[in-house]
């Protein structure tokens, strides 16, 4: 009798990966001693080297040193996100920390390169001065001296330094999950604002070799995000690729020739890449249907390193030959004991939904059963996130499609990858019109001759918990055979209230503001309506988690104790928002797993 535990993966990768300045290595976080540890492995092929032994801290992102001679990394404690600063050599027994602030967070930049060019400064963001505020803070090396050339405010995102040192571009977010490009001086902290003050997105890319300009992503006058080069003088904005579908990822080679690029294709990447000395585009490989992230690429141009998965198989990393457009797989993670020829391709379906729009959703359906069969409707989280046709949650899809329970996972409004007013639509809407797209997904559902009717559940981790709270209680009709919620939010003005201060004015924009909203609020909340939940619900919470605080799981629970409702509640002490420790993700997804498979099996 085969269990989840056969379907998981035997390694699992963040979604982290850093190319050593002289292409030999490539760093990344893998879990082979059971948390994620920081990892270099040749990138020729060749056993990996695990050069941190931590227990209860999860390394998140990492930058080699210009000399290639020591990386500097960010962890967090039982995954609560605030993440401090390590520097590590490849053969040292311990890190050092750089940054030891309780309470406060610290975050390598998002392009990647957080040394400067000669390696003798490091910047990074910091928010020790004041938690409401992400600083911009250079460290010299040699002495351990700090200064900060940014204090402006702003929910800000570091990118990296230009060529020649002298700058350091970031952006700051505006309405929503809208960004304005800014460079900044090292020398004196002028700051410079190159690109529109509002109604555009700005993601950063890697800057020019001569410093002239900054490659982005951004959906400035489009409505999907496109790749661009931003005149570093005066933010002028050419464009190198438009393609009807956003782009996701870019890498730069640091000679300037080549340039790699992720478009997201319903769900699906699509690798491109442009020879700049002659402006022809290059072979890349037809990847399979799946998605890739975590994109570099070597200094030479040579090739570009990935971290991918398939529905069928784990995320892995690969190498492309930037020539010839070969890929080969440079890690190889499978399922532990089951066979992946035996696994569930997913099928891209589509339903009409109360207004007209049509909702893409990836379907899972088990072949060799008597049906009907029950499904599952999952909820990805976010909401700005976007269901993807890969091996979901450690082979837990593939596990649940084996004992005969079908899922559809739809990328309702508010889903990233169908262009930014279909992503906007969920703003201040939380269980508005997207609670009205689910309920037409359940009947989606019912209107299908192989669907058990009375076996539909829901499942769902952080926004999809909020969702599967909010059909179980104010979509009670459907009569939901049960459901999943984990870390779900149940009360939008607690959840507000509780919110970092880093992050309150993006809930304000996005969710609401309690101080002025409350009633609006708690009028979408699920525990307004909790006394309508009937479903079998299993609730899982992180202990740590700072994003949806344990309170938000104990007053829906509490509820529903007192009124005699079937609920399984797991907290788990050491674990925040998400699952880092592989033994508790095993036991947490197996858990639920059987939980569901007990409700929706027939």
């Amino acid at each position: 009798m085969s269990s989840y535990r056969d379907f998981r993966p035997t390694l699992r990768f963040q979604a982290m990966l850093a190319v050593s300045p002289d292409g030999r290595q490539v760093a990344f976080a893998d879990d082979a001693a059971g948390q994620f540890n920081l990892t270099i492995q040749a990138t020729a092929g060749g056993p990996s080297r695990r050069i941190t032994d931590f227990r209860d801290h999860t390394v998140r992102r990492c930058s080699w040193r210009p000399d290639g001679a020591s990386l500097v990394f960010e962890a967090d404690h039982k995954g609560d996100f605030l993440t401090q600063l390590y520097l590590i050599a490849p053969g040292d027994e311990e890190p050092q920390a750089l940054t030891e602030t309780a309470g406060a967070t610290f975050c390598l930049p998002e392009g990647g390169g957080a040394f400067s060019p000669d390696g003798h400064y490091l910047a990074y963001e910091g928010n020790d001065r004041d938690l409401a505020e992400q600083d911009i803070v250079i460290r010299t090396m040699k002495t351990g001296e700090v200064r900060r050339v940014y204090t402006g405010g702003g929910r800000m995102t570091l990118g990296g330094w230009s060529p020649d040192g002298s700058r350091l571009n970031f952006t700051l977010g505006t309405g929503g999950y809208d960004h304005v490009l800014h460079v900044v001086s090292v020398k004196d902290g002028e700051v410079r604002r190159l690109t529109a003050s509002e109604g555009a997105s700005v993601y950063l890319g890697p800057w020019l070799p001569d410093g002239s300009g900054i490659v982005v992503r951004t959906d400035a006058g489009r409505e999907f995000k496109g790749l661009a080069v931003v005149d570093a003088a005066d933010g002028h904005l050419t464009w190198l690729d438009t393609p009807d579908w956003d782009v996701e990822a870019v890498a730069l080679s640091a000679n300037g020739k080549v340039l790699v690029w992720m478009v997201n294709v319903d769900g699906a990447t699509e690798l491109r890449a442009r020879d700049l000395t002659t402006n022809d585009d290059l072979p890349m490989p037809a990847l399979p249907l799946g998605q890739a992230d975590a994109l570099a690429v070597s200094a030479d141009g040579g090739f570009a390193v990935m971290r991918m998965s398939t529905p069928a198989r784990p995320w892995n990393i690969a190498v492309v030959d930037l020539a010839s457009g070969a890929l080969r797989w440079l890690t190889d993670s499978r399922p532990e004991v089951a066979d992946s020829t035996s696994f569930v391709e997913p099928t891209l379906v589509h339903y009409e939904t109360f207004d007209g729009r049509t909702i893409p959703a990836y379907l899972y359906r088990p072949t060799n059963v008597i049906e009907p069969v029950g499904v599952l409707l999952s909820v990805h989280g976010g909401p700005t996130y976007q269901e993807r046709p890969v091996y979901m949650y450690d082979g837990f899809y593939q596990y649940l499609a084996s004992k005969g329970i079908a899922v559809l996972a739809p990328n309702v409004r508010g889903s990233t990858g169908y262009g930014k007013p279909y992503q906007r639509l969920v703003y201040r809407d939380w269980g508005g019109d997207d609670l009205k797209d689910f309920a037409h997904a359940a009947r989606y559902l019912q209107g299908q001759d192989w669907v058990d009717a009375t076996r539909i559940g829901l499942f769902g981790a952080s926004y999809g918990g909020f969702v599967v709270l909010s059909c179980l209680a104010r979509l009670p009709e459907f009569d939901w055979a049960a459901g999943v919620s984990m870390f779900g939010p149940s009360n939008l003005v607690t959840l507000a209230e509780a919110t970092p201060k880093a992050y309150r004015s993006l809930v304000a924009e996005v969710i609401g503001d309690p101080d002025t909203e409350a009633e609006r609020m708690l009028a979408r909340s699920p525990i307004t309506y909790a006394d309508q939940i009937r479903s079998p619900l299993f609730v899982w919470q992180g202990a740590k988690d700072t994003r949806v605080p344990q309170q938000e799981s104990d007053q829906l629970v509490e509820r529903l104790r007192d009124r005699g409702v079937e609920v399984r509640y797991d907290v788990y002490p050491d674990e925040g928002h998400g699952l880092t420790k592989t033994e508790n993700q095993i036991q947490a997804r197996s858990d639920v797993a059987e939980f569901l498979i007990t409700h929706l099996r027939n």
